[in-house]
């Protein structure tokens, strides 16, 4: 399950309108997601907050032994809209499972964001800053996140501790994605590591679909209402229906990685191929991935499918052709929907099997006026029809983990255990709870 800082930078790229999907790093997403689980260690518990759209703080305390925690601070100058209470929080958005692909949006022209007063340009980008400090190694880390145009981002990493080289690192990563490909170039100061990787979609392009341009808009308008009327048009042409209406079913990625250390005078290089079903094709989705470096020997493939509503499965074969070692991986996740609501009339069965529940709720409060019900579930979103997922994985070393994620109440909740059921002194190796609460 995300974390409260990490659901917040999902907002951003949310709001920002910037694909996460659309990289090289996450070529294998889906199956890191139901097969790499991480299951908590001991008790801990957050308690985070969105005080403003425009920042947000998150305490973290846990025991593991010792008593640790963390202290976070975040602000982003792009107001955050989308609700951060743990009682509203959409589980799909903070609980990473099977990935559905959406089909690629042609990035926004960069002159929407120009934002002009009396004959200025007035507009800044936007900018996310995040800092997190762990006690008591007096461990530091920061993030900083800047939106350079349209089709490019900023993203600098820094970690202070002085148990590292040199007492700390800098990693910065500078990404440009136009839809059809996305390229990042990657610099570290830990054995000056230069990096580039890249992904390419066959398939149509989505620069080449029509530009809708915006209304006239008065030069007399405030920056925050040009720049609402701008995500307003951004927004529309973005959904509206393209020439190409009748789409691929899927997407085939081929992509790369690159990096050589100048220090130490080592290199590496990786290469990976990835074919998805879009929400077009009507069977089962589902995700093939196969990756190699040549390198090291490795070659992995990974098949996910999504059997059902609720149901997700993947598996993982991994081959190393100098060694000829290999391994196995299973995995599943199945998620737990919310109870329908009871009928509160005799005629609401008969609607439903049409299909028709708006009727069914007209004629149960014109048979029981003053009895009004919402048709909200118990955390108020009536987007979230789910009540938490249960995630399995197992090796063909017999090493099983299982992992619980949900919702109580006003508290989102993880909890797992890792077993090795060919250990003789026990298969116990990890068991833990972690409980997150945010207003």
């Amino acid at each position: 399950m995300l974390g409260f800082m990490d659901y917040v930078q999902y907002m951003f790229f949310k709001a920002s309108r910037w694909n996460q999907d659309n990289n090289y790093g996450s070529l294998n997403a889906t199956a890191q997601a139901l097969l790499d689980f991480e299951t908590p260690r001991g008790l801990r518990l957050n308690v985070s907050s969105l005080s403003s759209p425009n920042f947000a703080t998150s305490y973290n305390l846990g025991s593991v032994g010792l008593v640790d925690g963390s202290l976070s601070y975040l602000y982003s100058s792009l107001p955050l809209k989308d609700s951060a209470r743990s009682r509203n929080i959409d589980l799909h958005d903070v609980i990473q499972g099977y990935r559905h692909l959406q089909e690629l949006q042609k990035p926004e022209e960069a002159w929407l964001w120009e934002i002009w007063h009396r004959g200025r340009r007035i507009d800044r980008r936007d900018t996310l800053l995040y800092g997190r400090l762990y006690l008591p190694d007096s461990t530091l880390e920061a993030l900083y996140l800047r939106r350079l145009s349209p089709t490019r981002q900023l993203k600098l990493s820094c970690v202070s501790d002085s148990r590292l080289k040199n007492g700390g690192t800098i990693l910065g990563l500078l990404q440009h994605d136009v839809g059809k490909y996305n390229m990042e170039y990657l610099y570290s100061s830990d054995s000056a590591l230069l990096g580039i990787r890249g992904l390419y979609n066959f398939g149509p392009d989505p620069r080449k679909e029509p530009t809708i341009f915006p209304p006239e808009m008065p030069d007399t308008l405030k920056p925050s209402e040009q720049h609402t009327s701008s995500e307003t048009v951004s927004s529309s042409s973005s959904s509206s229906p393209s020439p190409s209406s009748h789409g691929p079913y899927g997407r085939f990625s081929a992509g790369a990685e690159l990096y050589y250390g100048i220090l130490n005078k080592s290199g590496g290089i990786s290469t990976g191929i990835r074919f998805t079903t879009l929400p077009r094709h009507t069977g089962f989705p589902y995700t093939m991935t196969l990756t190699l470096n040549p390198l090291m020997g490795n070659l992995s493939s990974t098949y996910a499918v999504k059997a059902g509503p609720s149901l997700a499965l993947c598996s993982r074969f991994g081959f190393n052709f100098y060694s000829y070692e290999s391994d196995l991986q299973l995995g599943c996740e199945l998620w737990r929907l919310r109870q329908p609501r009871q009928p509160t009339s005799n005629l609401d069965w008969v609607y439903a099997k049409l299909g028709k529940e708006h009727e069914a709720e007209m004629v149960s409060e014109a048979l029981r006026p003053g009895t009004k019900q919402a048709r909200h579930n118990d955390n108020g979103n009536d987007n979230d029809d789910v009540a938490g997922v249960l995630k399995a994985r197992v090796d063909q070393n017999c090493n099983v983990g299982v992992l619980w994620e949900g919702r109580i109440k006003d508290l989102l909740f993880s909890a797992g255990v890792s077993l090795d059921l060919r250990a003789r002194n026990g298969p116990f190796r990890a068991i833990g709870v972690e409980l997150q609460y945010s207003s």
